[in-house]
């Protein structure tokens, strides 16, 4: 597809098989477009790359974890497991609403947890809210470990940003979804792999080995859960859908 983005005029014009399709910059699907061509931009310019929380980097698009906010404030988890620690920022978000809230803790799992990360998560302000795990996620010792520090009354959402090819996501769905609360979520993040095969840092065989696949495929095959972005708690805009690394990553356990 090609767009040609028309700033005096406010508009913007997109190739299609029946010619161009034009929008003005008042129209959402104008919105969208030049969202879906930014995140495409921010790929190759590790825009993510760029943003800490509390000293500690957090490897996400900051709408991202907004939005998780907006959620860990609705259901108010007493638990929250995340697969994938990398420098802990986002364990360190987390940790921090839930301090905010005045209850919950922070599980981290990851297959290795580098010295200098460790010991900065370790030294934080928020550290006694948080418990390291460093063990293959998916591996039946590791979620025995973590089932083994779940109460019976726990409150619990689960994030996986660990290793995101089709199998492993497919493999942490099957073994954390079991501690799911219903109404929570299990959330499949970076499904934005598809959208960006043939940028730097990607394989082409991105374009089914991706954690949206495999949350389509799971949910699929488990009628207890469903997709379902969680709507804007706020929204006086014309957007309906948030711009987002994880489309398709929200996965709910139904009641």
């Amino acid at each position: 597809m090609t767009m040609y983005i028309d700033l005096k005029n406010r508009k913007i014009s997109l190739s299609s098989e029946d010619g161009p399709i034009d929008y003005s910059f008042s129209e959402p699907e104008a919105f969208e477009a030049i969202s879906n061509a930014w995140l495409q931009v921010g790929w190759d310019q590790k825009h993510v790359y760029t943003f800490t929380w509390l000293g500690r980097p957090v490897i996400q698009l900051p709408e991202d974890m907004v939005r998780t906010q907006e959620v860990i404030y609705q259901i108010k988890p007493s638990l929250i497991i995340e697969t994938g620690v990398a420098h802990g920022g986002s364990l360190v978000f987390y940790a921090s609403l839930l301090r905010l809230m005045g209850r919950g803790r922070v599980i981290g799992v990851d297959i290795e947890i580098r010295p200098h990360n460790r010991k900065a998560i370790e030294e934080h302000e928020l550290s006694s809210y948080i418990t390291l795990i460093e063990s293959d996620s998916i591996a039946s010792a590791t979620v025995n470990e973590v089932e083994k520090l779940i109460q019976p009354d726990d409150v619990v959402l689960v994030l996986l940003d660990s290793n995101h090819t089709y199998e492993h996501v497919l493999g942490e769905l099957n073994a954390y979804s079991k501690f799911v609360t219903p109404g929570s979520y299990i959330v499949a993040t970076d499904g934005i792999m598809e959208q960006v095969v043939g940028a730097p840092r990607t394989k082409p065989d991105w374009v089914t080995n991706n954690p949206k696949q495999a949350a389509i495929d799971f949910v699929a095959a488990n009628p207890n859960f469903e997709i379902s972005t969680p709507s804007f708690l706020f929204n006086e805009s014309t957007i309906s859908t948030p711009v987002t690394y994880w489309p398709s990553g929200w996965i709910k356990r139904k009641k």
